[in-house]
């Protein structure tokens, strides 16, 4: 969009009736955005107000927002436009009946778009998002650029927007939940990941989950690059058709424009055929190949994004990698603790199983998500010992193994539990992981709340 078109979209948005669906942090966010764009802004969550923060409650009270909370809108489409949050379904029946009506449905992803002067850079993929995001934020900042870290990675996309200028780069985490409520979101660079199921109890069907992440390269064109991962075959199948160049990136071959691993070590290479070194890949301080291959995506986000070889190594050399994603906890009696509380679904935890490659005490269970756990199980043998296991779809977990002739299960009531029995059979020179493999709903608010909670059930170990 260009700079006048963005301005002329925010003093369009005066006084427009805008109904923000969701009072998560990213709708909060939203509602002060479009309080301050001088909207009128009426807000909509299933929870009853006592739910909501004192705060926020406060805010709402300051600025007279009409609040329907623990109830619907009497008329759902006595609204010029619906704003999403990313945990709303789209297909819900009062919001399929305003946009019958012309009421117009985006997220919050998309409003922040439209109203951005900054540009952008979008990853998205089931898994690995959040190392890559970081890494390509880091990156950003010691190139010098003006960054906004931002989207499900945990700040609110359209805060960074709203004051925003030509001088910001928004590198943003971008989930499916976000992205199938965009029509007009176009970054200069995205990344695509991989696909792998996950999400299914709101997607339904792969196809439809593939749809929502392909939202992220649909309105690019051929001044524009997608970061894809050319040794997923799935991602490369769900990108045939994109208009923008694809700059790959492989840990298993040479590519012909892209970030790869070549003997050892990690590069680039240009459009004019020129190979640039970033790093060797004994560097990195974050361990596994799924994490070869997030740093490569990161490099070649920031290359195809202007930003030079050398200063994309340094970065990279200096990276930690990410609270919740294989985080080393802790070493009691020989044996090690890592927090993979962000292994949400079946693959992320089959990569974490794969990182740490045997002798493993794995920790899983929560909500599946109508996952099928059968992969997972499969996974087990030879790398894992024993199986503890916590949380609502723990019995799901536990016939895979079985089926796959896994027997060492133990199932506990809490995380103090799961901890407990980790060190009563863990010896010197093995490893316990939280990898859950599941979100957390049925237990915790969110995976940094449960990833905390290992993390202090081990620190009292230690004590």
């Amino acid at each position: 969009m260009t700079v006048k078109k963005i301005e002329e979209y925010r003093a369009s948005l005066k006084d427009c009736k805008i109904l923000v669906v969701g009072l998560g942090k990213s709708g909060r966010a939203a509602v002060q955005a479009l309080v301050e764009l001088g909207a009128v802004v009426c807000v909509q969550d299933s929870a009853p107000i006592e739910k909501l923060a004192p705060e926020f409650r406060a805010y709402l009270e300051e600025h007279a927002i009409t609040s329907y909370l623990g109830e619907l809108p009497a008329d759902p489409t006595d609204f010029d436009m619906y704003v999403l949050s990313p945990g709303v379904p789209v297909y819900l029946d009062w919001i399929e009946t305003a946009r019958a009506a012309g009421v117009e449905i985006v997220g919050e992803l998309e409003l922040a778009y439209r109203i951005s002067r900054g540009r952008y850079v979008a990853i998205t993929g089931t898994n690995g998002k959040t190392t890559t995001t970081t890494l390509a934020g880091e990156i950003f900042k010691a190139a010098g650029r003006k960054t906004s870290v931002v989207g499900n990675i945990g700040n609110a996309v359209i805060t960074a927007a709203l004051d925003s200028t030509e001088d910001d780069w928004m590198v943003a985490e971008v989930s499916s939940f976000q992205l199938e409520t965009t029509s007009e979101f176009r970054p200069l660079v995205s990344a695509m990941l991989n696909l792998t199921p996950d999400h299914l109890n709101r997607h339904k069907t792969m196809e439809a989950y593939g749809e929502a992440k392909a939202k992220i390269f649909a309105n690019q064109d051929e001044t524009e690059y997608l970061v894809v991962n050319a040794d997923d075959e799935a991602s490369m199948q769900l990108v045939a058709n994109c208009r923008a160049k694809l700059a790959a990136f492989s840990r298993k071959k040479e590519l012909e424009l892209g970030a790869y691993l070549k003997d050892g070590v990690l590069v680039v290479k240009d459009e004019t055929g020129d190979v640039h070194e970033i790093c060797r890949a004994d560097e990195l301080r974050i361990i596994g190949d799924h994490n070869v291959e997030n740093v490569l995506a990161a490099a070649g986000l920031a290359f195809f994004a202007g930003i030079d070889a050398k200063t994309i190594g340094e970065a990279i050399r200096a990276f930690p990698g990410v609270e919740h994603r294989i985080e080393y906890s802790g070493t009691l009696d020989g044996v090690k603790y890592y927090n993979d509380s962000k292994g949400t679904n079946v693959d992320a935890a089959v990569i974490a199983l794969k990182a740490l490659r045997e002798n493993i005490i794995l920790i899983a269970g929560g909500d599946g998500k109508a996952q099928d756990f059968t992969e997972l199980a499969k996974a087990l043998e030879g790398r894992v010992k024993a199986l503890v296991l916590l949380g609502r779809d723990a019995p799901q977990i536990e016939e895979c193994a079985r089926k796959e002739g896994f027997t060492a299960i133990y199932n506990e009531k809490d995380m103090e539990g799961c901890v407990a029995k980790a060190r009563e059979l863990a010896v010197e020179g093995d490893s316990v992981l939280l990898s859950p493999a599941c979100a957390s709903w049925d237990m915790y608010p969110s995976y940094e709340v449960r990833g905390e909670h290992f993390k202090n059930c081990v620190k009292e170990l230690l004590k």
